[in-house]
């Protein structure tokens, strides 16, 4: 089978019409950019994870917070647990991979710091056993999920759920949401 053009137009659109249709989770977002600006000005950190392409998301946003995102301002505390290489392959042998976010969290996430979690199911073990740890540790959890929000949902202070079942749309609208959340809290610290 040959692509054709239509084909390309095809999938434009559809992504197009889910990142617009998730302009109804304003509220959760607007909920979201205030619960991190309130932790980062009493002296907080955000910390992000999760997998694949979440996990590749979860260092965009950090980097965007670390470095910066449209203006100059100074840096935003930020760290994605799924740069090092080294602790997440020791946890995954020592332990299991569904630990790797959890002993992360259980070292560097303390009361009040906002903790991102960032998975298309909603039902990703090791992001759940991360979000469990980190409430424990007295964080606020937001969650960006896909349509059903799985079991992140229940547990997060904040579920941020694209309305969608699709993996690559899902993503998609995560990464506008993303790019949403770092402008608009970014403007807080200029």
């Amino acid at each position: 089978m040959q692509t054709k053009e239509s084909d390309i137009l095809k999938l434009f659109d559809e992504s197009s019409k889910i990142i617009l249709e998730s302009k109804t989770l304003a509220g959760d977002i607007f909920d979201a950019i205030n619960a991190i600006t309130k932790s980062l000005k009493n002296k907080n950190k955000i910390v992000i994870f999760g997998n694949g392409g979440s996990a590749a998301d979860a260092q965009h946003m950090a980097a965007e917070f670390i470095g910066r995102y449209l203006i100059e301002r100074k840096s935003i505390p930020a760290i994605a647990l799924t740069t090092d290489t080294s602790i997440l392959t020791s946890i995954g042998n020592d332990y299991s991979f569904d630990k790797v976010f959890a002993r992360q969290c259980e070292s560097l996430v303390t009361k009040k710091d906002i903790v991102i979690a960032i998975s298309t199911s909603g039902n990703s073990p090791n992001v759940i056993e991360g979000v469990i740890t980190a409430k424990m540790m007295g964080a606020h959890v937001i969650s960006l999920t896909g349509k059903s929000g799985g079991k992140l949902k229940r547990i997060s202070d904040i579920t941020i759920r694209v309305p969608s079942d699709q993996t690559p749309r899902i993503q998609e609208s995560h990464r506008t949401i993303i790019h949403t959340i770092c402008e608009l809290v970014e403007k807080q610290f200029k």
